[in-house]
């Protein structure tokens, strides 16, 4: 679902776990409203590196002060299993962070998540439709994250290239890649001209979110072109290789920050991070700047045109056993956490918000150490974001195999033809799909 709203660029649009029922007191459809002290419980991860959370906790209880909100943090890695075990045993949180939209519907699906359909949601807000189902909304949005280009103007400078101008297509990105390692190269520096993290998205993502793909359809012969081009770059040297960075577990933190690659497609999350590593010194001093990430056609790049690309939204639903008394203060606060003032919160730490207007545009470009320049808020400003994952039972499956599919190309034991067709074959008898 596209959502259209002003931004200070111009228009933006935004674009298997098995969960066990739980026993205890199912909440009302209509809550009581809360009266005296109330404390409620959030679900979180890497409680340490990952302010959001304990943001939004403080700045709701600072409008709220007679409601309390405890964070409790899990495993990132293992977040959605350890999440569900609780659930399972009668001592989940009272609100689910939801920090992969393809495991919504398991949730749902097993019972555990409340109706949160009465929750009123901003203008322009991106990302609610993916918490939908069947018409009836189990969480809301609170940041919706998009992939964009970042680049080291330093870097740039060293290999004598011009920097992204918004107009690129994945040919530019290309080349830009080949001159920008063949020019360092020349001055003595060891720096590629990009990284591409491990993950399947940094492929599969782009070729979702830019061909209009639906993986629920099951054929994937649209990834070829993306994967061609990606092993070009790999198999010429202008980017780490996939074994390489897989036997040596670098980090696109470490990669970019420590300016050993010039270019990195990553999403805006990334911003706030490089922020607080250039503050702490984990990450080199340079200057940076982020464009739109490259095009399919030309004629959705350029500064008079909306870059598309993808991204999911991070939301929060409510635990459907939460006790009664709790729910009005529960539903209160996936209210505040979507809203202007919550969007201002997260702004303010460099997390990019669900709701972007000029105001917090303002506020996330105030943030010290963030880019000022024009492409820059461009970038983030202006785009139309597909979802990465579409809201089925069968997504989380599905998205399994297509990672098997990119393991086994981007590694080199399987050739993409032979890949494409196993995944296919795969998701037909082992999803199945209408």
């Amino acid at each position: 679902m596209k959502r259209k709203y002003a931004a200070a660029a111009g228009v933006v649009v935004v674009a298997s776990l098995s969960l066990a029922a739980c026993s205890g007191n199912t909440a009302s459809s209509e809550p009581d409203e809360t009266s005296g002290p109330v404390t409620i419980t959030l679900s979180g991860w890497s409680l340490d590196t990952t302010p959001e959370f304990q943001t939004l906790a403080d700045a709701f209880h600072a409008a709220n002060p007679d409601v309390t909100v405890e964070l409790k943090g899990y495993d990132a890695a293992e977040y959605n299993t350890l999440v569900t075990a609780d659930l399972a045993a009668g001592v989940g949180p009272d609100i689910i962070t939801q920090k992969e939209v393809k495991y919504v519907t398991t949730f749902q699906e097993g019972g555990q998540l409340l109706d949160v359909s009465d929750v009123e949601l901003p203008d322009g807000i991106g990302g609610a439709s993916s918490y939908e189902v069947d018409g009836t909304a189990y969480g809301v949005p609170y940041r919706q994250d998009s992939w964009v280009l970042f680049y080291n103007k330093a870097l740039f400078d060293q290999a004598g290239i011009d920097y992204p101008d918004g107009s690129w297509t994945w040919e530019d990105y290309d080349a830009a890649a080949a001159e920008l390692t063949e020019g360092l190269t020349a001055a003595g520096s060891a720096a590629k001209g990009a990284y591409q993290h491990r993950w399947q998205s940094t492929v599969q993502g782009f070729a979702n979110g830019q061909t209009d793909a639906d993986i629920l359809e099951g054929d994937y012969g649209y990834l070829k072109d993306y994967y061609d081009r990606v092993l070009a770059l790999q198999n010429d040297g202008f980017q780490v290789d996939f074994n390489t960075s897989s036997a040596n577990q670098l980090t696109y933190q470490g990669e970019f920050g420590k300016q050993n690659a010039a270019m990195l497609p990553m999403g805006t999350w990334y911003v706030a991070t490089l922020i607080a590593q250039q503050a702490s010194g984990d990450a080199d001093t340079f200057e940076w700047g982020i464009a739109p990430i490259p095009q399919l056609e030309s004629d959705t790049a350029g500064l008079d045109n909306t870059p598309v690309t993808f991204g999911d939204p991070t939301g929060f639903a409510i635990n459907a056993n939460i006790d009664d008394a709790k729910v009005q203060a529960a539903k209160d606060f996936l209210a505040f956490a979507a809203s202007e003032e919550g969007a201002q919160a997260l702004a303010a730490i460099g997390i990019t918000p669900a709701l972007l207007n000029d105001s917090v545009l303002e506020t996330y470009f105030g943030v010290k150490g963030a880019p000022g320049d024009d492409l820059s808020k461009f970038a983030f400003g202006t785009h139309e974001t597909h979802p990465e994952n579409p809201t089925s039972s069968k997504t989380a499956a599905i998205q399994g195999i297509l990672g098997d599919l990119h393991t086994a190309v981007m590694s080199g034991s399987e050739s993409i033809d032979n890949a494409i067709k196993t995944a296919e074959e795969r998701v037909k008898n082992e999803v199945g799909l209408d």
